[in-house]
């Protein structure tokens, strides 16, 4: 089945429009309707609909700390800081992931792009 990923509205197009023209499943909160939720409510959005969050606001890895620490459980969150890892990069290293993971498997984690 593969991971399938919703993209916050800080994640550029072009990251976006690579994965699909790679065939990966993506839903981003503009198309939701989601983009002014609150970044807690965004990451739960992600999580309702079965797909990992991934983000280029470092807010929410500190949302996704205190959810770790405290078991408040959530689908998983992938960062990849703008100023450490290029467009490309990104695109293939979400590709990567979206092909060798299953949801399940991101349930409560935080993942740091690059890979490499």
């Amino acid at each position: 089945m593969g991971l399938k990923l919703y993209m916050d509205q800080h994640v550029p197009r072009s990251i976006t429009s690579g994965l699909r023209l790679r065939g990966v499943d993506v839903l981003t909160a503009f198309e939701d309707g989601a983009e002014q939720l609150p970044d807690p409510e965004l990451l739960d959005c992600s999580g309702k609909l079965g797909r990992v969050l991934f983000t280029q606001d470092s807010d929410l890895l500190q949302i996704a700390a205190e959810r770790q620490q405290s078991g408040i459980p959530f689908g998983g969150l992938i960062y990849g800081h703008q100023l450490r890892i290029t467009i490309g990069q990104c695109v293939m290293d979400l590709e990567l992931m979206s092909r060798v993971l299953e949801p399940g498997e991101m349930h409560g984690v935080v993942f740091f792009l690059p890979m490499n």
